[in-house]
């Protein structure tokens, strides 16, 4: 281990955060904008009752997103995140190719689970708060 580098890691758990908060927003906010569009999409992979699932997924991602940027309930919000993403990876993208199918989501999985293990770290709203689910 380079024991100097560990100084940054509050940086790099706040930069995490962000990013990963913008590309969730990014995924989220088509989902959210048309609801019933994002509804037949969930209705074609397979999801019942799609519209359910549908809006949970498109909040999870657009206002998770929000949050993760925020850190705001961060373990809590990666928490779901992972579970969306196992699910969209098992039921979707594993029938995909590696590259240009669920490369992606495998790297968002691993940013989530990170949070969810690690929290938030310092400059969010949850250690302002005291927010930490432990």
């Amino acid at each position: 281990m380079i024991q100097p580098l560990f100084i940054f890691s509050d940086w790099s758990v706040l930069i995490l955060r962000i990013i990963l908060g913008l590309v969730l927003i990014v995924h989220g906010w088509p989902k959210i904008k048309n609801l019933s569009a994002n509804a037949q999409n969930f209705v074609a992979m397979g999801f019942k009752p799609a519209k359910f699932w549908g809006t949970i997924a498109a909040v999870v991602e657009f206002l998770g997103g929000l949050l993760l940027i925020l850190g705001f309930l961060t373990q809590l919000v990666a928490f779901f995140v992972v579970i969306q993403f196992v699910v969209a990876i098992l039921k979707v993208k594993i029938k995909q190719n590696f590259v240009g199918g669920y490369e992606l989501d495998l790297l968002i999985l691993g940013a989530a689970l990170l949070l969810m293990t690690v929290g938030g770290g310092f400059y969010g709203l949850d250690d302002l708060f005291g927010f930490f689910i432990y």
